[in-house]
């Protein structure tokens, strides 16, 4: 039995492993965080006007958006990955001819252009559903004392949408993070990539522990951030009841998606 336990506590806590190949852990941690959030920031810019052609009501706008929204939700991120780094070789003498092979043939950038791709559409829907969600009412009394459809947009729609967003978005985010183990598989050296390297060195698994514990650690504390942000953006709507009747349907509406987070505070 104290054999056992020996051996067990051997693997958690692996000294030499670390010392020797802890640095590597911390170089594809940062190629991880580059890839994430150069991903993740490109795809939300990207995401608003995507958002704003699918709802459109020009089918020429709206058909070739909801194509794309339904393409790279509906595929799988590893297929849309091996499409960008296996399939652009072969196009290489056009992209060669257009000087862009250069990026192609990289797969750290291939990676933050498949990520890009694939998370402009999940984030185009959430944004999409947000703006949505939106009281027509406010925007018709927006109109009418005569604000321009950018002040509409910056002083009512987008306050209350990116509220609406805000969870989904970390949701998003925390889901890149764990999918962007997929980089690996294309030789990128990410966090997954270095775990990967060092089994192949040592052959000892417990180096799978470690990255696992370094991505389980990123996402908790994306998710408290979040928490935190979450009711640091809505004190108006945990105030009480009377400051929601003030405020109008709109503020009741999140106050009711909110009572679980005041049951936790």
């Amino acid at each position: 039995m104290l054999d056992t336990l020996q051996n067990v506590a051997g693997f958690v806590v692996n000294i030499d492993l670390l010392s020797t190949y802890g640095y590597r852990l911390l170089l594809g941690l940062q190629i991880t965080a580059e890839v994430v959030l150069i991903s993740c920031s490109l795809g939300f810019v990207l995401a608003y006007p995507l958002s704003r052609a699918r709802m459109s009501k020009n089918l020429f706008i709206s058909s070739p958006a909801l194509a794309y929204v339904t393409f790279f939700r509906g595929t799988p991120l590893l297929c849309q990955l091996y499409l960008v780094y296996y399939g652009a070789g072969e196009f290489r003498p056009f992209f060669q001819s257009i000087d862009l092979w250069w990026f192609f043939r990289d797969a750290f950038y291939c990676c933050i252009f498949a990520f890009t791709l694939n998370t402009c559409a999940y984030q185009a829907e959430i944004l999409r559903g947000a703006i949505q969600s939106v009281p027509k009412g406010q925007i018709e009394a927006a109109r009418a004392l005569g604000l321009s459809g950018y002040s509409i947009a910056r002083y009512v729609v987008f306050p209350q949408a990116l509220l609406v967003a805000l969870r989904p978005l970390g949701n998003e985010l925390i889901g890149i993070i764990k999918a962007s183990a997929l980089a690996a598989i294309v030789t990128l050296l990410d966090l997954m990539g270095e775990t990967r390297f060092v089994f192949a060195k040592t052959f000892d698994f417990s180096i799978y522990l470690y990255a696992a514990i370094i991505y389980l650690a990123i996402t908790q504390a994306i998710s408290r951030l979040w928490n935190w942000m979450e009711l640091l953006l809505s004190r108006h709507l945990l105030a009480g009841r009377p400051a929601t009747m003030v405020l109008g349907p709109g503020a009741r509406q999140g106050q009711a998606a909110l009572d679980p987070l005041r049951a936790e505070t």
